[in-house]
């Protein structure tokens, strides 16, 4: 082991004694030695957090896993992550939402560093950075930055001149939950003149990144996105740029009930890079992960600290016993505002779970649940049937790892909350000799259950190629109605003479080329259709 994690820092548990043992025991305790005071705690597993570990290698075994920092900076997440080798995404060098501690704002390559990760595993991804932070990564080592635009690139120049770049390109993630490609990424379009200008300021790009945000459900667009990659690499390499560095980004789902399987997004990945990024091909390729890792891990416990009853008096509404219907409202701990902001950032929909056992005999009532902010807009959950409740009772919502953890409510005087970290004997086994489950059979029911991490994956899923692996061709071009007609054999550039310009195309090897959907560098040339294309003036040509 490398030393990043110590049984120190988790609660050592034995097969069967689960999370929710766990929490009763932590609640009862909170209820009685704090007279209430304590208003929200997370459990984290972070065995789940080892096995979601294992299941990616045995997933995608070509990629090599990042983790976004600003998913979850808890502690214990990043000294497990350390230790299993993990690089780390980091958003940012100074103020992070997500890792706010008691409203002090504590930056994420330091935060990282501290538990003594060197700065070669560290990735600084966001492509709109602050000179102070440039400067903070330049000062520390950290030499991986990614960028999309000129502005970025005038300012890495100036303050990070020894910087790695990696160009992040937009991608198509209109099925995307959360989609990024409108705030980042270089259009196509726009990359060899990005390419151009830095290789004039000596700025050294060594490969693309792109990431079609979160909850995407189109698989097509993990082929087509890292078919754009390919053609980017083509270009940078035709400019010299020594291209080896692939990043995927991240978007992978961390919830077994997600619409499409991590197993199934893998599959595809791993078609589209034999065919675009062959093994051997000499590009290393990492991928960015935040909610895959985090997720599941983390339960909440969350206490009642106020409640009311409201009579919804309305014509023609009454009980059967001749009463007025009511709803019972219940305050919480924590609201939209803290650890709950995903209710409004990602429309979630969070369950809550009764810590005490109730009875198939007790009444249920139309019910909602509220934060502790004097807002109406502070609405974590309504249209629920719960039992009758009270003040001091605590309600467990389950999954809530990603974007939660340091965002406690200011608003409402709330602090962040507690992490109890626990970690079941086989995990701590698995993770200090590194077992992965090819090497240890015998652990594999202990550690997880075959398809819940990708071990057996029946259907291998395969979306078709959006082109073959790209070729550089070289035109000329001059009066734009001539017709290629030799395209599908080249063995070198054809003399098209169309006008005093040179432009560069990317073709495919074959008769692709027909339904290759592509943009044609250098803003030269757009396609219509199958194998049409269309010049700057609207003049149009057919390649055959």
């Amino acid at each position: 082991m490398a030393g990043y994690l110590s049984e120190t820092d988790f609660v050592m548990v034995e097969e069967g004694f689960s999370t929710r043992d766990l929490l009763e025991e932590l609640t009862l305790g909170a209820s009685q030695a704090t007279a209430g005071d304590v208003a929200a705690f997370f459990v984290a597993d972070l065995g789940a957090v080892v096995r979601k570990h294992f299941c990616f290698l045995k997933c995608l075994p070509r990629v090599r896993p990042f983790y976004m920092v600003k998913c979850n900076s808890s502690p214990g997440v990043l000294k497990v992550l350390a230790e299993l080798g993990l690089g780390f995404s980091c958003a940012n060098k100074a103020l992070s939402l997500l890792t706010i501690t008691f409203g002090t704002p504590q930056a994420e390559m330091e935060l990282v560093q501290r538990i003594g990760v060197p700065a070669s595993k560290i990735v600084y991804a966001n492509p709109c950075k602050q000179i102070a932070q440039i400067k903070y990564a330049a000062k520390h080592g950290v030499r991986l930055l990614s960028f999309d635009n000129e502005a970025e690139l005038a300012k890495v120049v100036k303050s990070h001149p020894s910087a790695k770049m990696v160009l992040c390109i937009a991608t198509d993630e209109s099925h995307s939950l959360s989609p990024l490609s409108f705030k980042f990424g270089a259009s196509l379009k726009s990359c060899r003149h990005l390419l151009e200008n830095a290789k004039r300021s000596h700025v050294e790009v060594v490969g693309v990144s792109f990431h079609i945000g979160s909850g995407c459900p189109d698989l097509h667009a993990y082929t087509q996105s890292i078919a754009d990659a390919r053609l980017v690499f083509e270009m940078g390499a035709e400019l010299g740029h020594g291209m080896h560095i692939l990043d995927l980004g991240g978007g992978f789902p961390g919830l077994e009930g997600a619409k499409v399987r991590f197993e199934e997004i893998a599959s595809v990945i791993n078609s589209a890079l034999d065919l675009y990024f062959p093994e051997g091909c000499g590009v290393d390729i990492l991928a960015r992960l935040g909610r895959y890792y985090v997720t599941s891990a983390f339960t909440l416990a969350v206490s009642i600290i106020a409640k009311k009853e409201v009579l919804l008096d309305q014509p023609g509404r009454e009980e059967e016993n001749g009463s007025t219907p009511k709803t019972i409202v219940y305050h919480l701990g924590e609201g939209v505002y803290g650890i709950f902001n995903s209710v409004l950032f990602d429309n979630m929909c969070p369950t809550p779970i009764l810590q005490k056992k109730s009875s198939a005999e007790q009444p249920l009532y139309s019910s909602s649940l509220w934060g502790p902010v004097a807002d109406g807009r502070d609405r974590v959950a309504e249209g629920l049937w719960l039992p009758q409740l009270h003040v001091g009772d605590w309600l467990v919502f389950e999954n809530m790892g990603a974007y939660t953890v340091g965002m406690a409510s200011p608003l409402g005087g709330t602090q962040t909350c507690r992490v109890t970290y626990a970690m079941s004997r086989v995990a701590w086994e698995a993770l200090r000799g590194q077992l992965l489950p090819a090497e240890q059979e015998e652990d594999a029911e202990g550690m997880c259950k075959p398809l819940s991490c990708g071990w057996e994956i029946t259907d291998t899923l395969c979306v078709g190629p959006v082109f073959t692996p790209a070729s550089i061709i070289t035109y000329q071009h001059s009066p734009p109605s001539i017709t290629c007609s030799s395209v599908h054999h080249l063995s070198a550039p054809p003399e098209c003479e169309l006008g005093s310009r040179n432009f560069t195309f990317f073709t495919a090897r074959s008769s692709l080329l027909r339904t290759k959907k592509r943009y044609v560098s250098e803003n030269t040339w757009d396609i219509l259709t199958e194998g049409r294309y269309l010049w700057r003036d609207d003049t149009e040509i057919q390649l055959y």
